[in-house]
């Protein structure tokens, strides 16, 4: 009798569903460049429900179980689940490792509640601090997007930094595209401005959006250019709501909600300047986005923004809305500045591809639950 084949399980649950964010992009992204290539051994992908919903390649060795609960999935569903059916180890994309679990490698994203605790939910902080506490514990090893977090898990948690790999996620390369009709279309089926400046994300305190809008009702200059904010409406954004209002913009502030990621080109493109205001982020991914569609890119000082803008995005102090409206107006008012910030963008997000990412990960989860 030959010797058994490893099998790696990887929790799908994050990854499946209509409205993808971040985290869920990720989980999607690095599942599917990591299933399509060979392994010694075979993949078991763990779906709470919606297992159709993402798109695996055709390729042998992979098994889908579909084990969907409405409540409690990962600390009672896939424990039963990798209990009942044993594997070599779980890789999971997402935070949360389960209470019953073999040896497992764990993506942690971002500690902002510890940075800012104030813009979230105090029970969400509590849940948050706990189950980050457990899987950066729990976990053989830890993967993280950015500096930011590695260093956050070593202040916070006291997690050596051997056990921890960054790894940056990549660019989906629908963001590269050129553009073509859609670009068209967008601006009349989403009723946008003639010209505007945009920030992607979804809605929550964190994200700073408050001072973006102050900054724009500053730009006495560029009366004409509105401000487009796209995102879902997340914790808190009762709050956020009020600080947009408080602007009074009127007329130029438009709030799309969730834009699917098949606009989000188009939309990136169609804008003068992208803005990342956010006081926080594990990773900032619409600043690669924005810049691979180029758009120029002005970020906040500090987080991971720093790590992923490098030196192509211009710098402003999150709570300096005049600095903010000064780098805006800079940019409109200067064509070659603008397009020199264009193009430095572009050149930057080439660093980033999923296909490194993907290799990256495989390497860490052979390494801890391989070898």
């Amino acid at each position: 009798m030959g010797k058994k084949r490893p099998v790696i399980g990887i929790d799908a649950s994050r990854a499946v569903g209509r409205i993808r964010t971040g985290t869920e992009n990720y989980s999607a992204q690095i599942i599917r460049g990591l299933v399509s290539q060979p392994l010694d051994g075979d993949w078991r992908i763990y779906f709470n429900g919606h297992a159709d919903d993402l798109d695996l390649p055709e390729v042998p060795n992979i098994e889908r179980r579909n084990i969907p609960a409405p409540r409690l999935w990962t600390h009672v569903r896939l424990s039963r689940e990798l209990m009942l059916h044993r594997v070599s180890g779980l890789f999971v994309p997402a935070h949360v490792v389960p209470l019953y679990h073999p040896p497992a490698v764990v993506t942690i994203h971002d500690l902002g509640y510890l940075h800012w605790p104030e813009t979230h939910p105090k029970n969400q902080v509590r849940m948050l601090d706990m189950t980050t506490r457990w899987s950066a514990r729990a976990a053989r090893h830890i993967i993280v997007p950015s500096q930011q977090t590695a260093n956050d898990l070593v202040g916070a948690y006291h997690v050596s930094a051997d056990k921890i790999t960054v790894v940056h996620h990549g660019i989906d390369p629908a963001m590269k595209t050129q553009p073509d009709h859609s670009d068209t279309t967008l601006r009349e089926r989403y009723n946008l401005p003639g010209r505007f400046v945009l920030a992607v994300g979804t809605m929550q305190p964190r994200k700073n959006l408050g001072t973006l809008a102050v900054a724009m009702a500053l730009l006495t200059t560029e009366p004409e250019v509105h401000l487009v904010i796209a995102g879902r409406k997340g914790w808190m954004h009762d709050q956020v709501e009020k600080d947009l209002a408080a602007a009074n913009l009127g007329d130029r502030l438009h709030i799309l909600d969730y834009i699917p990621s098949v606009d989000l080109p188009a939309l990136y493109r169609a804008a003068e300047i992208f803005v990342q205001p956010s006081r926080f982020e594990g990773f900032g991914m619409p600043i690669l986005e924005a810049m691979a569609c180029g758009t120029p890119v002005i970020a906040a000082r500090g987080s991971s923004l720093d790590e992923i803008g490098g030196d192509a995005a211009l710098r402003f102090n999150a709570d300096d809305a005049t600095e903010l409206a000064f780098h805006i107006t800079s940019l409109l008012a200067d064509p070659a500045k603008k397009l020199a910030a264009a193009a430095a963008g572009t050149a930057w997000s080439q660093v980033f591809n999923w296909e490194q990412a993907v290799r990256k990960t495989r390497i860490v989860l052979e390494e801890s639950l391989l070898s």
